[in-house]
């Protein structure tokens, strides 16, 4: 079981305290702070996850609102990293493996490895002996060390939503090589939908749930004639795979119309221009990751976030619009990605985003 959670104000303090160093890149301060707490008795586990991971969270919440750049947002990324190994490194942190073996790894593409070296770290200090891969794991390279390591489980972790096709064939190949796969991470949305319809054995919504849910027995072994397409028969279609390859081709054709749809583009600095390519890119992938999941809030979702995004970077969301009904031209042979689009277009218009500047 997770240790009990007595020092919530002493963990509140220290995040204030790490905060304010990783804000200032200050990464000495940094490494004072978690050494502060461990010498005051604050346990290992809460400092990884009452103090470490939520200041990691408002770094995020912070780059999303344009108060801080790219790259304050790597380098204070970089600190939180630290700081998780000079915690592995103090004197109060004693693990003894007692238990079984757990491979943990970011699907491939996924380079937000903070969140999966937690968990990492968590279930160290739980007993496990963990194998920790780090971000953007090949499968290949993934399931050839299920096979010569032979671990109890594999957890995966993924933070967006665009890797689920890689997420999902992963999956498949480590239980055909059974091993069973508990999953996190926010790519599989807030309640673990995703992780259900791409037949994860298990999913859990943060490292503390994770370790829970792995000591209370092993996960069900996986089914050894389990075909990835039999969870996704709308895949049938071919829209996904078809709007997923032509991504540059879509991107270019947009971009170009835009200038027309949106007049304001013929003013925009080299900089913004890369910028819109960029969010097309996006937007693109997303659509097709949607196809993917037979799941149009997903692209919705991501739309009306771009929105917020866009907003605080002084760039009028409405400019989506157009971009939506040029995509939509060019799907319009494709009914299911066309009836995304018009969905994620109305959500624009419809919902209160006076904030994300859509409603005048």
């Amino acid at each position: 079981m997770s240790p009990r959670h007595t020092t919530a104000p002493a963990a509140d303090r220290s995040a204030k305290e790490l905060w304010e160093s990783v804000i200032d890149l200050d990464e000495p301060g940094a490494m004072a702070v978690v050494r502060r707490a461990l010498d005051a008795g604050l346990d290992a586990e809460s400092v990884l996850l009452d103090v470490i991971a939520p200041v990691q969270g408002q770094v995020g919440e912070e780059w999303a609102a344009n108060r801080i750049t790219v790259a304050q947002e790597h380098a204070a990324t970089a600190i939180n990293d630290r700081a998780v190994a000079a915690l592995a490194r103090h004197p109060s942190v004693r693990a003894t493996p007692t238990r079984g073996r757990i491979t943990v790894a970011c699907v491939d593409g996924e380079w937000h490895a903070l969140p999966a070296r937690l968990l990492a770290e968590v279930l160290k200090l739980r007993g496990w002996h963990v194998d920790y891969l780090g971000a953007q794991v090949p499968a290949p390279h993934l399931i050839a060390h299920l096979h010569r390591t032979g671990p109890d489980a594999v957890a995966l972790s993924s933070s967006i939503a665009t890797r689920l096709p890689t997420a999902h064939a992963t999956i498949t190949a480590c239980q055909a090589a059974g091993t069973p796969v508990l999953v996190g991470g926010a790519a599989f949305g807030p309640d673990g939908r995703y992780a259900r319809l791409l037949g994860a054995d298990a999913w859990a919504p943060d490292a503390r749930a994770a370790a829970d849910d792995l000591a209370r027995g092993p996960l069900p072994r996986p089914q050894p004639d389990h075909q990835a397409i039999d969870d996704l028969p709308h895949l049938a279609d071919q829209e996904y795979t078809l709007v997923a390859r032509s991504r540059p081709h879509l991107v270019r054709v947009v971009f170009t119309g835009l200038q027309d749809a949106y007049p304001a583009m013929r003013d925009y600095s080299d900089l913004q221009r890369e910028h819109t390519a960029e969010d097309l890119s996006r937007i693109v992938e997303f659509l097709a990751t949607a196809l993917y999941t037979d799941d149009e809030e997903l692209f919705c979702g991501f739309l009306l976030w771009t929105a917020d995004v866009l907003n605080a970077r002084g760039v009028p969301a409405r400019s989506l619009l157009p971009a939506l009904a040029l995509l939509g031209r060019e799907l319009k042979d494709f009914p299911r990605a066309a009836g995304i689009l018009r969905s994620g277009a109305d959500r624009l218009t419809s919902a209160p985003l006076t904030a994300a500047g859509i409603a005048e």
